[in-house]
């Protein structure tokens, strides 16, 4: 996918900010910083910093409806999925697919895993910190053996898209809220991507912004009104 470019008062909000439309941290993306900025006189005038980020690995992601991703990567990655729930005594089936939403990783990954079976919540966890460590685990073990940064998304009995519609009503309630109240509302500590769906949520909402607050697993979405 292409890169991302953002500004900012400074260079790391500029990062920041770019890194969460993106989803991914610092370890996973190259950094080209355009214009370090300058604050200007009396806090007046001035440039803002820029920067263009982009995921290593350069590979494109499916767009809506597109043919999932084959080739070695992808086999690798089944190949890996398949021996990990072999290995924890899981019975479970699994279909490639193209990403579709957000929720699905649409635009960071190159293809979904769903995996589907019966009793599989051991593999989802509270709040999906169980299925986002599964996926964590598979994509490093794919790019160490093909010796390239590659990412795939993988979801459990639909639990991701379930999440992500949830996460999308939520938006919209507290959107509507600030309108109405006038008052800021900050929502409860998220995962990178799970915060980038709420972003996505209101992104095209005129009267309300959102910001990200907070430090590593306390990270949260803020939604404001736009003055």
């Amino acid at each position: 996918m292409e890169g991302v470019e953002e500004s900012g008062k400074t260079v790391d909000e500029a990062i920041e900010k770019a890194l969460e439309k993106l989803g991914l941290d610092e370890t996973e993306v190259e950094i080209e910083v355009l214009s370090m900025g300058r604050s200007g006189i009396l806090g007046i005038g001035g440039d803002r910093a820029r920067v263009l980020v982009r995921p290593k690995g350069g590979a494109a992601a499916p767009t809506p409806g597109a043919a999932p991703a084959t080739g070695e990567d992808m086999e690798t990655a089944v190949g890996i999925l398949e021996h990990l729930l072999e290995f924890m005594n899981i019975d479970a089936s699994i279909r490639v697919r193209a990403p579709e939403t957000p929720g699905d990783g649409l635009g960071l990954v190159r293809a979904v895993l769903d995996v589907s079976g019966e009793d599989l919540g051991i593999l989802i966890g509270r709040r999906g910190d169980t299925l986002s460590s599964l996926q964590f685990l598979v994509n490093l073990m794919v790019s160490r053996k093909m010796k390239a940064r590659t990412a795939f998304g993988i979801d459990v009995e639909g639990y991701r898209r379930r999440r992500e519609e949830s996460l999308n009503g939520l938006a919209l309630r507290m959107a509507d809220r600030v309108k109405s109240t006038g008052q800021s509302i900050t929502l409860e500590p998220m995962p990178p991507n799970e915060r980038r769906i709420v972003h996505l949520a209101l992104a095209k909402d005129p009267n309300v912004i959102t910001v990200s607050i907070g430090e590593g697993e306390s990270r949260k979405v803020a939604i404001t009104p736009r003055r």
